[in-house]
């Protein structure tokens, strides 16, 4: 069994990784501009910064979190001092996806060194150039004993969930987290899942509709799409249906100009094979903007699709691309109905400015995370775990509680010697009579 390294062998670690990233912003950005051509911009805030801002915090709270938390002792255990002591699992196996590629891995990464383990992380084989770069990072920063990067495809992801781990963490789809777990399953390997699901934006009659619009193109369009919180489909009061279309087409040219294909703002699909699965979920007769596509570069443009059926083959599956689909509706049983007729979402957003409506919306669905007024921002937050429920995943992290999901938490009773209360050693006959008195403690 290893060693568990310091919390200043830890924290040495973290720093030499912050380094070696600030020294290779520019090879992050031109490996995802690679990959699938990700707008420079795009790349500093949602992988480059977001990761660097958390090697950050994390090096300014990790003493604080590592440290035993002291509880309130039991009465039973008098005289006592009780406590948590957090401990690594151990061997953490971190298998990352293709979409937002750097942070996705080097964030849970993070967590897991943090909290004292040891990692091997398995990036996605569809994101190459970021991959090997990635693999690069961590062998400049790493003994291969305590963490290391392995390069491969299905077969690879296969053999390494043969193997014993300690604790796994996954981010990919719901078909592929089923799998996970069940691999995990056989050798009782904890793990988190953090997978995705179909997330509705919903917008009222109380809405402004200036800034759900901007909001709503900036969440729905970022990384073309391909963003596991993105707004999968908006549910817009009928009365406001009209006038929030044609905000969100004013934004989508403003964004991305006349032609979204010429602007450098505007990221491809990954891969051939995912461009023809999105392709198939536009119907051309409800087409409302955009439908335009280049197999070449892998382009599909902003697309808006006007009320599609909930049977149609965009209203079955999380779309993860640039396609927005629009359902009005009148009735608040109408939103019921169709929410919950998908597994739990990911995420789940509400434009208004109605308070009761908005409880409601929060008291009424279950989801894993989301924003009023806003899209995918409750991520920025260090302080708000991110996970799924149920379809959409299980176990969370980022800040503390990344910290807390690569890390058992041990109780420990200390007990003092100069008092040891008679109450609860044999004999029990003359014990009897403090029954009713124990039982209201």
């Amino acid at each position: 069994m290893n060693t568990i390294p310091s919390v200043s062998e830890r924290k040495q670690l973290l720093k030499k990784l912050l380094r070696v990233i600030e020294k290779r912003e520019g090879d992050i950005e031109r490996a995802l501009l690679k990959d699938f051509s990700k707008p420079p911009f795009e790349t500093f805030i949602t992988e480059f910064n977001y990761v660097v801002t958390d090697l950050k915090y994390t090096l300014k709270k990790l003493d604080r979190w590592a440290k035993p938390k002291r509880v309130i002792p039991s009465l039973f255990n008098f005289p006592s001092s009780e406590y948590m002591y957090p401990e690594p699992y151990g061997k953490v196996l971190i298998i990352s996806p293709w979409n937002y590629p750097f942070q996705l891995a080097i964030c849970p990464l993070v967590a897991a060194i943090a909290a004292g383990n040891t990692v091997v992380l398995k990036p996605s084989e569809l994101s190459y150039h970021t991959s090997e770069l990635l693999s690069q990072i961590i062998s400049e920063v790493f003994d291969v004993k305590q963490a290391v990067v392995v390069l491969g495809g299905v077969e690879l992801t296969q053999k390494e969930l043969q193997k014993k781990w300690d604790y796994i963490f996954f981010t990919g789809s719901t078909r592929v987290g089923k799998i996970i777990a069940q691999e995990a399953a056989k050798n009782l390997t904890p793990c988190t899942l953090e997978l995705g699901g179909k997330s509705p934006c919903i917008v009222d009659e109380t809405a402004n509709l200036d800034v759900a619009a901007k909001r709503i193109v900036w969440g729905k369009f970022l990384n073309a799409g391909q963003t596991c919180v993105a707004p999968d489909y908006i549910l817009v009061h009928a009365t406001q249906k009209f006038d929030l279309i044609q905000k969100i087409k004013h934004e989508i040219h403003q964004f991305y100009g006349e032609n979204p294909q010429e602007s450098t703002d505007f990221a491809r699909i990954i891969n051939k094979d995912h461009w023809n699965r999105l392709l198939g979920l536009i119907d051309p007769n409800k087409v409302i903007e955009g439908g335009t596509s280049d197999d070449w570069t892998r382009y599909i443009a902003p697309t808006l699709i006007d009320e599609p059926e909930l049977t149609d083959p965009i209203m079955q599956e999380e779309i993860f691309g640039p396609i927005l689909p629009f359902i009005s509706y009148t009735q608040f049983s109408e939103l019921e109905k169709i929410i919950t007729k998908n597994e739990k979402p990911l995420a789940l957003y509400v434009f208004s400015e109605n308070k009761d409506f908005v409880d409601t919306v929060i008291s009424k669905f279950s989801f894993g995370g989301g924003c009023i007024n806003d899209c995918i921002m409750h991520l920025v937050n260090h302080r708000l775990p991110f996970g799924g429920v149920g379809n959409s995943g299980f176990g969370a992290y980022h800040g503390k509680h990344g910290f807390d999901t690569f890390s058992h938490r041990k109780s420990i009773v200390k007990r003092g010697t100069w008092l040891d209360i008679p109450l609860r050693y044999a004999p029990y006959t003359s014990r009897l009579k403090w029954k009713k008195i124990l039982q209201k403690l």
